[in-house]
């Protein structure tokens, strides 16, 4: 006899048995798993809606070849690719920080106007996408506006040619970046819909109790002879029977 494929199809029969388990009491916990995704989900939306300032995005964008410097005129393509990674860090400089925040009048030092900035370079261009995060989207777009003509002044005189051309000025946002309520409720939601369906399949799996006759059979390994009917009156019947019959003796 080969005692390791019975070893193994028990321990499979007994995964199988958990996992119905587990199923069974989600089936019947169904409304507190839809309650866990409905409160989550009202919460997270509500603190995000309620609590976390709405921030505004603006962008302009840079052409990083000027004139003087064609395609034609570099050695290798490749120029063009290594020109955008000098530019990203001439545009955050501390230089053009400050000539920004002196322009403006900002009230904050050029680190945090430097956090505030994001540089990207689309796939296969030569074209800086300068945006600005704030609070303010009218401050977005001003700030994103003197950044780009700053830093073109800049790197112009820095490499001794041409200003960058820029391509597109910011535009005032009409709707907020930042915080994406939906987004948040959905996630939100399905954390606690993860958390409380864990919680669930743990109670579950480790609740060693005794209920139905299957569970006899398998705790046990004994047959089920009988079963004793519940009893047709509840609690609260009984107790008034009793009253009754007190009553009577009296």
């Amino acid at each position: 006899m080969d005692y390791d494929k019975i070893g193994r199809s028990v321990e499979d029969e007994g995964v199988e048995i958990d996992l119905k388990q587990v199923f069974l009491a989600f089936k019947k916990k169904w409304w507190l798993l839809l309650l866990s995704l409905i409160v989550g989900g009202g919460i997270t939306g509500g603190y995000s809606k309620l609590f976390i300032d709405p921030t505004y995005t603006s962008t302009s964008m840079v052409y990083v070849l000027s004139k003087e410097t064609t395609i034609s005129s570099l050695a290798d393509f490749e120029i063009g690719t290594q020109l955008t990674q000098d530019y990203k860090v001439l545009i955050k400089s501390r230089t053009v920080m400050e000539n920004v925040i002196k322009n403006l009048g900002l009230d904050m030092g050029y680190a945090s106007l430097k956090r505030m900035i994001t540089i990207d370079n689309p796939k296969d261009t030569r074209i800086l996408s300068i945006s600005v995060e704030s609070e303010n989207p009218y401050m977005s777009k001003s700030i994103v506006d003197e950044v780009a003509k700053s830093s073109a002044i800049y790197i112009s005189e820095i490499m001794e040619m041409d200003p960058p051309k820029i391509v597109e000025s910011g535009e005032v946002a009409g709707y907020s970046t930042q915080p994406n309520v939906k987004n948040n409720a959905v996630l939100g939601g399905l954390l606690a819909l993860f958390l409380v369906s864990g919680i669930l399949a743990a109670v579950t799996l480790m609740d060693d109790s005794i209920k139905t006759e299957e569970d006899v059979e398998q705790c046990l390994g004994l047959p089920v002879l009988a079963v004793l009917p519940a009893c047709p009156e509840d609690h609260t019947a009984m107790q008034k029977r009793r009253k009754k019959s007190r009553r009577g003796e009296k």
